[in-house]
Parts: structure tokens; C-alpha cells; sequence
């Protein structure tokens, strides 16, 4: 089964879809379907809430199709926290992951920009050429859900920018670069994947991402929220 911690990384720019607005606040909700080859493996559903200070997402994601047959699997997934004028900033995040008999729980609360305190349960193991996540690494640091959150009022300043993402295991850098010019109010940006610390040196995974993988994510604007965030 794909580790939680990439799964929640990588699916995390599926994050939010069509706006039901309100007054004083305004709701979305998303719903997605993984595929395979054309076959169905996942889904997904996000539900988040936005107001003037603050903003919350939840999420779930399940196995689907033949993927059942294999390995059933499940996750949720919270965030919560303050908008500020650049953008948001996480108070707390949290994830929980069943895969057959193995399950699995992250929390990473936050001081201000900085994490101040990460739980997992269990402990992950690390073995050799292990990258050690230092304090310094913990900086100005989103969880996977916040990273997707661009504020901006101007669409070609949505690329050109590096996310830095901590998930409670790995730490890395998502890098956008534009490709081409802002169509309407959809931008689409071509996105590096660079690992940190948290991860294995050498490791088949890390190694595609890192030298292999192309990735590309659209943005569109979410509502009248401020935000831009993957479509």
C-alpha cells in the first residue's frame, strides 16, 4: 500500500471545488475520483470552510474498485487555522490511516509559522542514510492541505514560488515555475519536487519524484476567498 504520508502529499491538490457562498462565510466541497490505467483505485472528498480570519478543511479518502481486492484502505485528514494578509496559516493538522491491519496517526501543531510539536503514532522508522528533520527545517513550514492555498489577486503571481511542505515525517519543497501565460483565471504551473529531510537517501520513490516525475497542477480561483488553489 502507498505510504500515508505521500499518498496525503500527493492527493493534496485535489483539494477544493465548487463554492456555495454565504455572507459571512462561504463552503466548498469536492469530491474526486482516483484512476489507474482508466480503473478506479480511489475517492476522495473535501469539505472546507472559509471566513475573513480564519479556515478550516476536512477530508477522506477510501480505496475504490480493484484496489479493494487488494489492500482496503482509508484516511481523514483536518486542518484548521488563521488567515493572514499573504495567506494562510495553519494551527493544527492532523491525518489517520488504516491499510488493512496497519493504522497510523499524525498530528503537527503549530507556534505561529513554525511547528512546534509533531506525534505519530506509530513512530516511522528510520534506517540508513537517514535525512534528520533539524528545527531549522521547521520554519515557515505548511502541512500538505495549507500548501495548496495561494492568495493573490493577480494570477501570474500564482507560479514563480516555492512551497515549503512538512507532512510530520518528511519535509520538502514544491517548486512553480509558469507555463505560459494566465488563461483567464486558470494558471497552470509546472511543479519540481525536491525532498529535504525526513526521507531515505536512495530510496526508489524519493529518487523518481525527485529526478523523473512531471508534474503540472492548475490553479483557479476559489470563489471570492482571495485564494488560488489547485483544480
Amino acid at each position: 500500500a502507498m505510504r500515508h504520508r505521500l499518498a496525503i502529499l500527493l492527493l493534496a491538490p485535489l483539494t477544493l471545488g465548487s463554492a456555495a457562498p454565504a455572507p459571512a462565510e462561504q463552503s466548498f466541497r469536492a469530491d474526486y475520483s482516483v484512476t489507474l490505467l482508466g480503473l478506479p483505485v480511489a475517492r476522495a472528498r473535501f469539505d472546507s470552510t472559509f471566513t475573513q480570519r480564519d479556515f478550516r478543511v476536512e477530508g477522506s479518502l477510501s480505496s475504490a474498485g480493484i484496489a479493494r481486492i487488494f489492500d482496503k484502505t482509508s484516511g481523514t485528514t483536518k486542518v484548521e487555522g488563521r488567515i493572514g494578509r499573504d495567506g494562510v496559516q495553519p494551527r493544527s493538522f492532523s491525518s489517520a490511516y488504516k491499510s488493512g491491519k496497519k493504522q497510523s496517526r499524525t498530528s503537527i501543531r503549530y507556534s505561529g509559522d513554525t511547528v512546534a510539536s509533531v506525534s505519530n503514532t506509530p513512530e516511522p522508522r528510520r534506517g540508513a542514510n537517514w535525512v534528520e528533520v533539524r528545527q531549522s527545517h521547521l520554519k515557515a513550514v505548511l502541512d500538505p492541505i495549507s500548501s495548496t492555498l495561494i492568495r493573490t489577486s493577480d494570477p501570474a503571481r500564482v507560479c514563480n514560488r516555492t512551497v515549503q511542505v512538512f507532512d510530520g515525517e518528511m519535509r520538502a519543497d514544491l517548486k512553480l515555475t509558469p507555463r505560459g501565460e494566465p488563461q483567464g483565471e486558470r494558471v497552470v504551473c509546472d511543479a519540481r519536487f525536491v525532498p529535504v529531510a525526513g526521507y531515505r537517501q536512495g530510496r526508489k520513490q524519493i529518487e523518481f519524484l525527485r529526478n523523473e516525475s512531471r508534474i503540472t497542477i492548475t490553479f483557479a480561483k476559489l470563489g471570492d476567498t482571495g485564494f488560488y488553489t489547485p483544480v
